[in-house]
């Protein structure tokens, strides 16, 4: 897959499966502009291919990634940066609640409709946004992280539509539980939480999937570029569950 001459900027760039994308992306010909609020795991993830630079934004800061991607002025936007936290519902304090809109939505809805200003004018362009099985369904104990990302699939969709006849196609990609360092948080978690070793807690997120496995990130990094690539300009507006079979 080829998306030679193309620039992208990919949110959440320097850990997990954002810096898998991005290099994904750089190895298929992109130049790529990685952003994050660590400036050290960025630098690394940059130093790892020639294609890839970085700059450090925060996504619910609106000045701060509008500037950033109108200087990388790109053709290819992921929306990938996200974070979530694990709580009972009654538990749930309203300042949990706004940090996971904030974030997993807020910031999602700045990257995207800055990146569609960028495109503007442009014959061809890709937005992708990175959300989760949970803005397909629930799961208990993230109540709010999955209102933040049935939000951002509800939202691309309308995006879809208004840029429809532009040369913009909108898309989101709902991963199951992946194998990064986010859900290795979430293990720990459910450790601390239940006392549970490890193994168990781990066993606990796979059983989620059918095939009983954590979703590779490389996996959600190869759907990306076929959205980038040839043939997919009539897809948009839909959820790419990758998920091993997860309803």
């Amino acid at each position: 897959m080829s998306i030679q001459g193309k620039t992208a900027f990919v949110t959440g760039g320097g850990s997990g499966v954002g810096a898998v994308i991005a290099i994904a992306l750089a190895e298929a010909g992109a130049k790529v502009t990685i952003c994050g609020r660590r400036l050290a795991s960025l630098e690394d993830v940059a130093s790892s291919h020639p294609r890839i630079s970085c700059v450090v934004a925060d996504i619910t800061d609106e000045a701060a990634i509008s500037q950033a991607i109108a200087l990388a002025a790109p053709d290819i936007v992921i929306a990938n940066a996200g974070t979530s936290e694990s709580t009972p519902f009654v538990k749930t304090d309203l300042a949990a609640f706004e940090r996971m809109i904030a974030v997993n939505l807020t910031g999602t809805f700045l990257t995207l409709r800055e990146g569609a200003k960028a495109m503007h004018g442009k014959p061809w362009g890709r937005l992708v946004a990175i959300a989760s099985t949970a803005g397909l369904k629930g799961y208990p104990y993230v109540a709010p992280y999955a209102a933040a990302k049935h939000g951002v699939v509800g939202m691309v969709k309308s995006i879809a539509l208004e840029l429809v006849r532009k040369g913009i196609t909108a898309n989101t990609i709902c991963p199951g539980f992946l194998d990064t360092e986010m859900t290795e948080r979430s293990i720990a978690n459910i450790v601390a939480k239940t006392g549970r070793s490890p193994k168990e807690a781990r066993a606990s997120l796979e059983a989620t999937n059918p095939m009983h496995r954590l979703v590779p990130p490389e996996d959600v990094a190869r759907a990306v570029l076929w959205l980038c690539s040839d043939g997919s300009d009539m897809i948009t507006g839909q959820n790419i569950s990758v998920s091993g079979g997860e309803t």
